[in-house]
Formats: structure tokens, sequence, C-alpha cells
């Protein structure tokens, strides 16, 4: 099976219609593909910002959307996404499958890296090595018991314990280091993101993207310059991007309409109509696919940070349901999104996932919810602290407050605890063993498919996070591990089908999470500008052009 083959696996064609579909908001200024070769007198700087922080630049820290979408600008993986989602060949030009179990990629000849050191299976070999270690949180792009084996200097094979049709779908982001780099500058092993200080290599990145770094001020500014020795054609006509972290919302729009900033993400859906009304600026809309969603602690016996002592409400699914029932997701969808959010029971976009629309919402009832709350014993409620980010969701501390003023309705008194998203993660996530209770989160499913939130998100995990690594709150029902062993396994569609259906539906029954909505993304553009708006949010610079 080759690399065209393999397209067509991971992204079926019913989801590529429905990809495609929603990808009809992918935003592709007028002229982008007009054909025009870039000329040196063109080229300009891009300065855009965002409302969250760029820090470690080791591509296996952080398994979050900005921070790997801005590095693959610098990084490549074996694999690419096109404008569509669609796979393509990155430093692997084809892969086939001698066998069920065993997967092998051709590399790309002739690449190197930013620092002249040429790309071999060698850096494939290490970077499998690297992302497996300690620290690092990119440790499910691969099966765990899997095998890393080099042919030679441009093959490399994956052997499988078990069939997995879907092993390399999320490989756009598993970024290739280069071996030989990362030996000279102490960068063998992954600087956790608990890391009090930034080392000296986690301040650079030595990948084989179109474009190097120049400097990086984290938390503050980054400037990349292009690679003028990159494998790969470009569409871009630019000399230099600078990214900023802008936290203020009102701060990133006047630089926008003041021709400071190119591009802002997000614009505050408050600002929307007013951008799009000034001469400078339009805002690009699309429906995004990362599912915003709570998640409550149902695994301590106790719960931590609470009034409720010896014992879990969370435990209960009444309480959970509860708390679902008690909040009023179009209340949010109008007044906080603004109409910017598209409510959900599922958490995967039902984009991804159409069987999926079979699932409803459970309704916003306060008389049930306090119906049930009294039945498991709270009748009268219990106090407990919400953690929340403040600069990674779209108006996510806004959805934590409108969530805690909704409870407090079913006699739940939140002390909102709201942070950047570098201290959350911290907190709510593996490093500090999962210190939360409640709290916010939003996934987008870097395979598209579904088996990768059940994976990450839904299947049982341990208090250290063996299991499903990104499942805050601990949520587990053996019967959707099961389930999810078979799904990764199965090439039926229709019977694999079911099967994810059958797990979202448990999920749904026991409200083991509780989805709210997907988000939309929302880009402040100049005028003059022009950009490809994928649906995962990323920005990829090589698709950037400047009148």
């Amino acid at each position: 099976m080759r690399s065209d083959a393999a397209s067509q696996i991971f992204t079926a064609p019913r989801i590529r219609a429905a990809v495609a579909a929603t990808l009809a908001a992918v935003a592709v200024a007028t002229g982008f593909f007009n054909g025009s070769t870039p000329t040196a007198n063109a080229r300009k700087t891009f300065k855009f910002a965002y409302q969250g922080n760029l820090n470690s630049l080791d591509p296996y820290t952080l398994n979050e959307s900005f921070t790997l979408g801005t590095l693959a600008n610098v990084a490549e993986g074996l694999i690419k996404r096109d404008e569509k989602l669609n796979i393509i060949p990155g430093l692997a030009v084809r892969w086939e499958m001698p066998e069920p179990t065993r997967w092998r990629f051709h590399l790309r000849r002739g690449v190197k890296f930013h620092d002249g050191s040429p790309f071999t299976a060698d850096d494939v070999m290490f970077s499998a090595e690297r992302a497996r270690s300690a620290g690092s949180q990119l440790k499910t792009r691969f099966p765990a018991d899997a095998k890393v084996q080099k042919i030679d200097d441009y093959t490399v094979d994956f052997v499988l314990t078990s069939p997995n049709p879907i092993l390399i779908s999320e490989w756009e982001t598993w970024f290739i280091v280069s071996k030989r780099w990362s030996e000279a500058n102490g960068a063998t092993h992954v600087q956790p993101a608990t890391a009090t200080a930034l080392s000296p290599f986690a301040l650079k990145i030595n990948g084989t993207g179109p474009f190097m770094l120049a400097s990086h001020e984290p938390g503050v500014r980054t400037v990349f310059r292009p690679n003028p020795n990159y494998w790969g054609s470009t569409n871009h006509n630019l000399s230099e991007v600078v990214f900023q972290s802008v936290h203020s919302d009102a701060t990133r729009v006047a630089g926008l309409l003041s021709g400071e900033l190119d591009l802002i993400d997000p614009v505050p859906v408050q600002d929307i109509a007013r951008i799009k009304a000034s001469a400078k600026a339009t805002v690009f809309t699309a429906a995004e696919l990362r599912t915003i969603f709570l998640n409550m602690d149902s695994m301590r016996e106790e719960l931590q940070h609470s009034s409720v002592k010896g014992r879990n409400p969370f435990k209960d699914v009444r309480v959970r349901r509860a708390f679902y029932q008690a909040i009023d997701i179009e209340a949010i969808k109008a007044k906080v999104m603004r109409g910017m959010a598209s409510p959900t029971a599922l958490m995967i976009s039902p984009v991804l996932f159409p069987p999926g629309q079979a699932l409803q919402r459970w309704p916003h009832d306060i008389p049930t919810a306090k119906r049930l709350m009294a039945e498991a014993g709270y009748g009268d409620g219990f106090q407990l602290v919400m953690d929340c980010p403040n600069d990674r969701y779209v108006n996510d501390e806004e959805i934590c407050q409108a969530v805690s003023g909704m409870l407090a309705r079913i006699g739940v008194q939140i002390s909102l605890n709201v942070m950047p998203k570098a201290q959350y993660f911290e907190k709510a996530g593996p490093t500090r063993k999962y210190d939360s209770s409640f709290n916010l989160l939003g996934w987008t499913p870097g395979s598209l498919d579904s088996w990768t939130i059940l994976a990450n998100l839904v299947i049982c995990r341990d208090a250290a996070g063996k299991g499903g690594t990104f499942n805050f709150g601990g949520y587990c029902n053996p019967r959707i591990d099961a389930l999810a062993r078979r799904i990764l396994a199965e090439n039926n569609e229709t019977e694999r089908d079911r099967m994810i259906l059958e797990a979202f539906d448990l999920l749904h029954q026991d409200a083991g999470m509780i989805p709210l909505h997907q988000q939309m993304l929302a880009w402040g553009v100049a005028k003059g500008v022009h950009v490809v708006q994928r649906a995962d949010g990323h920005i990829r610079f090589a698709w950037l052009r400047k009148e």
C-alpha cells in the first residue's frame, strides 16, 4: 500500500467529503493560488499574534495544537497534510505495508536539517525513541510495543504487534529531529512540561522545514526566516515572520486595526463585526474541529478541592448527569460565544463522525438536575474549585464563569481558579498528577479519527497517567476500553462505525464528560494578506502572501 492509497484509508471518502464541506470555510483569500511566483522585491515581514504563549521549542514537550502548529513551520514529519487535511508525503516519499503489522517508509533523499546535517534513517530511529521517552507528551503517536527497524539509510520499518490502520494519521506533528544535533546540544532527553526553567536546547529548534528559527523570547516574541535550502516548494513571498504573545483581546484588536499586526488569533467574538466593518482588516471564520468539554474527577475516592470529605460525588452518575443538565448550552452559545459555536453531544466533531449525530445532548433541565442531586445525597449542593485556562480557547474564562453561575442553581458553589495555559496544563494534566477536580479542556483529533479521542481522552488511566494520558478526570469504563482496542484494528468501516457509536453512547449515558460545543475559528486578517485557514487552526507560513 503506497502513500496515495494510504491517504485514502486515513481520510476515507466519507470523511474527506465531510471535511471538504466544512472547509468550504477554509479561508483562501482571492488570488492565493494564482500560479504567480514570488519575486525578491515582494518579500515582506508578516506579524501575527496569539492569545497564548510559545514557550519551549522542544517539539515533544507539549502536545498542544498551537505550539505544534507553529513548530510545524520549522520541523517536519514523515507525512504532511495539505490545506484540506489530506495526508500527503513529507519526509517519507512513500510507504507500504509488506504485511499487516509492518509499515515500511521510504525516506526523502537530499534533505538537510537547518544546521546542514543530512536527514537519514538514523534520525527517524532516534526521533521515535526520543518521542517515547520520559518527559515526552507525544508517546501516544506510537503503540507502546512498536519496534523501529532500520533497513538502510533511507528505509525504516515500524513493526507492530497488531494491525493499526491509522498509525500515521497523527504523524504530521511527530517531528523528526536531528540525532547528531540533539547529541551535540545535550538534547537527547525531552525537557518535561514540569520544568521550572527552560534548558538551552528548549530555546532552539533544528528542523527540515520551510522556515528557520531566527530568535526566541519565550512568552514574548519569536522570529522565523525562510529556509534558503528547503527541499520542497512554497507559495509565500515573506522575508520574515514575527510571532508575538498578546494576551489582551483589546490589544490584539488594536494592533490589527492600526496595521501593526497582519493576523490575530482569535478575534474576540464581540469584535468580529467591528473588524469586518473596518477599512484595514477582515475576519475569516470557519467551523473548527476542536471540541470544548468539561472533566469531572470521577477517579479519586475523595474529591479534592471541595467541601465534600470522605467520598467523591462524581463517582455517582446522577451527580455527573445533574451537572450536565444544569448547563444551559444555548445560553453559552448565544451570550458567551455570540453564535460562534455549535453545541454538541459528541467528543468529536460530527463532521468527522456523522453517525454520532444520532446522539442528543441531555436537555437543560434544572428541576431534573436538582432531583438527581437530591437522590445522590447532595440536595444541598457542595463547594468545588474549577480550574480553567484563560488564554487557550475562545472565551475559555467566560465559559467557565457561565458554567459556574449555572451550577449555582443546583447548589454547587464554584470557586474559579483561572490561569494561563502553561500552568493550567501542568496542574490539571499528568505533570502534576491530575491535580484538578473539575476543569475545562479542548481537543482536536490530529488523526481526524474517533479512536484518537477514545485513546487520549476517554480510556481508563491509572494515577500515573498510563492509559488515557489526557483523560484529566480519570473517567473509566472497561467496556469502552475493550471497544477501543477492537476499533483500532478494525478495517471494515461499517463495523468500525458501529463500535465507535457504541463507545460514544456509553460515555454519553455515563455522562463521563460534558461536551459543550465545537468552537469557531476567527482570525483577524489585514487587507492584502492572503492566508489558508485550515480547520485545525494551524497557521502555515509557506502558504502566506502579503501584497
